[in-house]
């Protein structure tokens, strides 16, 4: 029942161990699984993991693998007896619930889990080297966004010595910084190893007004550089620099487009580490974040499951700035924030006061109370709305697994129940657990190349004047003193447009091949070229000396063919250069030319998640009347039910007294039976059918009050179903999609080049 897009306004939750902070954070990661929203999961405890110990048979086996071992032997239990009864747990617990085994397994389809682990092999391993590659154009050209990138990546890096350099005072901070800001300004990346190099040799002379030794002398740049290679050269370092990279893209989305939830688990690294890789992470999403258009829609999340020391009241350690960026400005692009602690001293509140919602759970002291209650506050700005007594008693009266909602998109606030979750809440899991969890396919086998043979290039070969050439530059690898070796291919360079009005389609594409001779007949076969990617400003029109040249065979030396081999590239093209794009018909969409099946889906996934939204709330309005007047109505048979259950009481003591006199007439002994005394069974037999009466009203009452509560369970039911529906008839990720294929033109295809090309040979 809460609103995805009210995650856009981020949210904190607070609770005490105990108080069942980790099983609503969860229920809330599978929901918005469920619903398809990707999530980066930073896990610095290990609780995170469980999110991937789903068992949609709820059977003792899948649970064995899994339990505490510890958990067992204390209870006096075998592994299999505590898994049965795990497993009998969470199957009453799941149908108390409504959670029945479908909804398991739709979880699982939903999203793609994986399980990280940087700095280490146990998961899935990531190299952090991304970061330090060329922003893209969109930071590049915003000097704040490029300033707030080199800060924070500097910030994460001077975290891995231990140094919270103050970015305007500390020299090693503001060295990094321009060697980072000289390199990306020329379009070039670096490494962590170049970066020690370039502190050694910084490529500027001068900062500010000083000359670069006055600044910082040579013997301190070598002691920064010296602590930087000592990390570098740790044992088991290397595993920073490999497995998947850095990408936020493919960390919230496969290759296919499907949503992912990456579990970021950071149980195993040190303090310093885990502030490095955290605040590389949160710069990299930053940067990410505005590559990406506006929406009103929840687009990712961002859940951190223990906040305590990144974002400190009075402290500004490196993660505490990027922080602070996504809470101010994420909101734009549909990027959620969700903080969690146990410790509220931890929280800096006036960085808080953009998170709209705020789960309140048990908390251990008074002064713990307060401090919340303070921050609340604050978010809401002090608002006459927060009755800050009438909160102070509820918070101090919550129970485990009880939680305070307060949501600045609703009138007020709530106190919930949470529901159990699908996932089995085991705790942290042993490395060779996560091991076998992470269930990561192993790396690919390294192949080898031999290399080609080597042809003694015949010397005297001579090309006619008329025969034009192209020599592609050779690697700057290559020996001075050696001689470039150059094979003869044909290179072509052709531009081809595409136009469809109706489609509102004009898009123009240039198409680079070198493709071999041949001999015989058929000098060429234009379906064996291979397309490149060089500019054409990088032929030269010369080779590089010394160079041999491979003889080419006769027809790449005969002008007329060049100009026979222009029309068949036309024609070639004509009838294979068809342009091929995705349609939607659900939202009508087409794709662009050169996006991928799975950029295209992403893309819809925005549209899906606005339109969604927009039709959720018609429905929420459609259903709001019929579930006030029924719950009204329930109200009032609740109210009959108190008054005929009172009465029926009051009847039954009126009945008791009547009867009571009446036998007590008779135990006495009385020789004849006497008016009054008649008269009073009389009146006992009256209060007896009354009794049953009022019985029978009673009864009468709770039928209606139970097919009242019937008819909302059914309302309810009707209400998710047609979500569902409306889910399933919109999402674009089952989606199939039409394909549209639209020719060139002949007069649409402009022949650049027809030349010998001249290749270096390998």
């Amino acid at each position: 029942l809460y609103d995805s897009r009210d995650l856009t306004t981020h949210a904190v939750c607070v609770g005490t161990t105990g108080s069942g902070k980790t099983g609503l954070s969860i229920a809330l990661l599978e929901e918005a699984a469920i619903d398809g929203i990707p999530a980066l999961i930073v896990d610095p405890k290990g609780d995170m993991t469980n999110l991937l110990l789903t068992f949609e048979d709820l059977s003792p086996k899948s649970f064995l693998p899994w339990i505490n071992a510890d958990d067992a032997r204390r209870k006096g239990l075998s592994p299999e007896e505590f898994a049965r009864k795990q497993a009998e747990l969470w199957r009453k617990g799941l149908a108390r619930w409504d959670q029945p085994p479908e909804r398991i397994r739709k979880l699982r389809q939903s999203v793609d889990f994986q399980l990280i682990t940087p700095g280490s092999s146990a998961g899935i391993p990531i190299s952090v080297l991304q970061s330090f590659s060329v922003p893209p154009p969109a930071i590049l050209e915003d000097p704040d966004a490029l300033q707030e990138k080199i800060t924070g990546t500097v910030s994460g890096v001077l975290a891995l010595l231990g140094m919270e350099a103050d970015p305007l005072k500390s020299r090693e901070h503001i060295l990094l910084s321009n060697i980072l800001q000289h390199a990306w300004s020329r379009g070039q990346s670096l490494t962590l190893a170049g970066l020690i190099q370039a502190v050694q040799s910084p490529p500027i002379k001068q900062i500010g007004i000083f000359d670069l030794e006055s600044f910082f002398p040579l013997e301190k740049r070598m002691e920064l550089a010296l602590g930087l290679n000592n990390i570098l050269a740790a044992p088991g370092f290397e595993n920073w620099f490999r497995g998947i990279p850095l990408d936020i893209e493919q960390l919230l989305y496969t290759n296919t487009g499907k949503p992912r939830h990456s579990i970021l688990y950071l149980a195993h690294l040190s303090d310093p580490q885990r502030m490095f890789f955290l605040t590389l992470l949160l710069n990299q999403l930053i940067t990410w974040m505005r590559t990406q258009s506006g929406t009103t829609s929840l687009r990712a999340l961002l859940y951190i499951d223990e906040i305590a020391g990144y974002l400190p009241p009075i402290a500004n350690p490196p993660s505490k700035g990027p922080l602070l960026t996504l809470l101010k400005q994420a909101r734009a692009f549909g990027v959620g924030v969700m903080l969690t602690t146990q410790n509220p001293v931890d929280l800096d509140y006036k960085a808080l006061s953009n998170a709209g919602t705020w789960f309140l759970g048990r908390l251990q002291t008074e002064r713990d109370k307060q401090r919340v209650l303070d921050g609340l506050e604050g978010a809401i700005g002090g608002s006459a709305a927060l009755d800050r007594q009438e909160l102070s008693r509820i918070l101090s009266a919550l129970d485990s697994r009880i939680f305070l909602l307060h949501n600045v998109h609703e009138d007020e606030p709530v106190v919930f129940h949470t529901r159990w979750v699908m996932s089995y809440l085991r705790g942290p899991l042993t490395r060779l657990q996560i091991k076998e969890l992470a269930g990561k396919a192993k790396a690919p086998a390294a192949v080898s190349v031999a290399a080609p043979g080597q042809k003694q290039p015949p010397t005297g070969v001579t090309v006619p004047p008329d025969i034009p050439q192209v020599f592609f530059p050779a690697p700057d690898t290559a020996d001075a003193g050696e001689p470039t070796t150059y094979e003869p291919k044909l290179y072509s360079h052709a531009l081809v447009t595409y136009a469809d009005g109706r489609k509102r389609i004009y898009f123009s594409r240039e198409i680079q091949r070198i493709l071999p001779f041949g001999e015989g007949l058929q000098p060429v076969d234009w379906t064996a070229g291979t397309e490149v990617s060089i500019s054409p400003d990088e032929l030269r029109t010369s080779p590089r000396e010394p160079s041999q040249l491979l003889a080419p065979p006769p027809a790449a030396l005969q002008k007329r063919n060049y100009a026979r081999w222009q029309k068949e590239l036309k024609d070639f093209l004509y009838q294979t250069e068809a342009l091929t794009l995705l349609q939607s018909p659900t939202f009508r969409e087409i794709s662009k030319p050169g996006e991928s099946e799975s950029a295209f889906r992403r893309r819809l996934m925005d549209r899906f998640r606005e339109k969604r939204d927009e039709l959720k709330e018609k429905l929420r309005k459609k259903y709001a009347l019929k579930f006030k007047r029924l719950q009204e109505r329930i109200r009032r048979a609740e109210e009959r039910l108190d008054r005929e259950r009172d009465q029926a009481k009051g009847r039954q003591v009126q009945t008791a007294i009547s009867l009571g006199s009446t036998l007590l007439g008779a135990l006495l002994g009385r020789k004849a039976v006497s008016r009054p005394s008649v008269g009073r069974a009389t009146t006992a037999m009256r209060d007896i059918e009354r009794s049953m009466r009022e019985r029978e009203d009673v009864k009468r009452a709770e039928e209606n009050l139970e097919y009242l509560r019937q008819q909302l369970q059914e309302l309810e039911e009707e209400f998710r179903n047609e979500l569902a529906s409306l889910e399933e008839e919109l999402n674009p990720q089952f989606e199939e999609f039409q394909q549209i294929t639209i020719r060139p033109k002949k007069r649409d295809i402009q022949i650049r080049q027809i030349a010998l090309a001249w290749i270096p040979a390998k």
